[in-house]
C-alpha cells in the first residue's frame, strides 16, 4: 500500500516544526494576547464628586473622547449629559 500524502507530510521534519510553531504561537497569543491589565470599574456615586481623571476615564470608556484641555466643569457637563450611554465592550 502506497503512503498517503498525509503520511508523507507527517514524516517531514519541517512540517512537524511548523505544527509545533503554530501550537506555540497560539499558546502565546492566548496567554499574552488578551488584556494583561483589566479595566477599572466606573466611578460610583454623584459625578460632581468625581475627580477630573475619573471623569476622563468614564468618558473615554464610552468613546466620548475627553481632552486634557477640558476643564473639570466641561467634563462634568459631558458626563451628566451622557449618563445613560452604556460602557463600550472591547
Amino acid at each position: 500500500m502506497a503512503p498517503t500524502p498525509l503520511d508523507s507530510a507527517m514524516k517531514s521534519r519541517s512540517a512537524f516544526l511548523a505544527f509545533t510553531g503554530l501550537v506555540t504561537g497560539v499558546a502565546v497569543w492566548t496567554i499574552w494576547g488578551g488584556d494583561i491589565f483589566p479595566t477599572s470599574d466606573d466611578p460610583k456615586g454623584d459625578p460632581s464628586t468625581w475627580t477630573k481623571s475619573e471623569m476622563m476615564r468614564w468618558l473615554a470608556a464610552r468613546d466620548l473622547h475627553p481632552q486634557e484641555s477640558d476643564t473639570r466643569e466641561q467634563l462634568l457637563e459631558r458626563v451628566r449629559a451622557n449618563l445613560r450611554v452604556p460602557r463600550r465592550h472591547d
